[in-house]
């Protein structure tokens, strides 16, 4: 009797556990339809992007003279050649600047710093910087690099305001990048006798690369891209020379924004054409950082 029991105990309790895994699948089942009708709403509109500026930008874009001539006040004629170069020349002085720095102050905080209050009081501030709006930045770079550093609405000044801009979110993924190290292989390293910078040199650091370039590629596309904070430090929409350093300079995105708020027909196609090169500048930056990032990942 107490068998029959137990046996009908469990044939029920069976048919509840089948029924909720039955239920577990449908809840598990609608919420993939929901990602996927997520993910193929984002593919959508980037293609729909994509598309209509390809439509609008293709032919001004394979214009001869469009890449290598300077701009001229005719939507049909001219070139982006100093904003392309003024472009290249901000996202290096971005890198060169803000990467040791950002990396540095990192690994500072990560390995170094002591794990107390001033700490976590610098960590909560940098991770607020990371959010502020660009065009904030752009007014520190106008007060600091402008007048008090007197560089004027020069490049360096651009490139400088870039860095800023770009310095929170490397240390904040960089650090991150630092902390996903496991620590058995700090003190495996230590058990050897090795110092604390040999551990971090040739360890720490070549782990937490791949990381470390993943919030390098978002940074310094966010910056290359961005437009306010330049228009604040005086990057200006008409040059007929490829700037220096210290000489007044365009960028692709203030280039954008000049075409497109001009009336005459013919510069929104050119704004498109402008459009596309920035985005294959873009992609030619994240290009080398991911095929560096590889490297690392597959040499680890």
């Amino acid at each position: 009797m107490a068998s029959s029991i137990n046996s009908d105990n469990f044939q029920q309790e069976s048919e509840d556990f089948t029924d909720n895994i039955d239920n577990r699948e449908k809840l598990g089942k609608f919420f993939e339809v929901i990602f996927l009708l997520g993910l193929l709403i984002g593919l959508f509109v980037l293609a729909l992007l994509v598309f209509d500026i390809c439509k609008d930008g293709l032919v001004r874009f394979f214009t001869p003279g469009f890449i290598t001539e300077t701009p001229s006040r005719f939507p049909n004629q001219g070139g982006i050649l100093p904003a392309i170069v003024s472009s290249l020349m901000l996202g290096l002085i971005t890198i060169l600047v803000s990467v040791p720095i950002g990396v540095g102050a990192a690994l500072y905080l990560e390995e170094y710093a002591p794990k107390n209050w001033w700490a976590d009081l610098i960590e909560i501030n940098i991770s607020n910087l990371a959010g502020v709006p660009s065009i904030v930045y752009g007014l520190l770079g106008l007060g600091v690099f402008n007048y008090f550093l007197g560089f004027g609405s020069a490049l360096i000044s651009g490139g400088l305001t870039l860095s800023l801009l770009s310095l929170p979110v490397i240390i904040v993924t960089a650090r991150e990048a630092i902390r996903a190290v496991p620590d058995s292989l700090r003190n495996a390293s230590y058990g050897l006798g090795i110092t604390k910078w040999q551990t971090i040199s040739n360890h720490v650091l070549p782990y937490a690369i791949p990381g470390i370039l993943t919030g390098v590629i978002i940074s310094v596309s966010r910056a290359i891209g961005d437009a306010a904070c330049l228009i604040v430090v005086g990057a200006v929409s008409f040059l007929t020379f490829s700037p220096g350093l210290f000489q007044r300079f365009m960028a692709l995105p203030i280039q954008i924004y000049s075409y497109i708020s001009r009336p005459e027909p013919g510069f929104s196609n050119a704004a498109a054409a402008t459009i596309l090169v920035l985005l294959l500048l873009i992609l030619a930056l994240n290009g080398v950082a991911i095929f560096i990032r590889q490297r690392y990942s597959l040499s680890k």
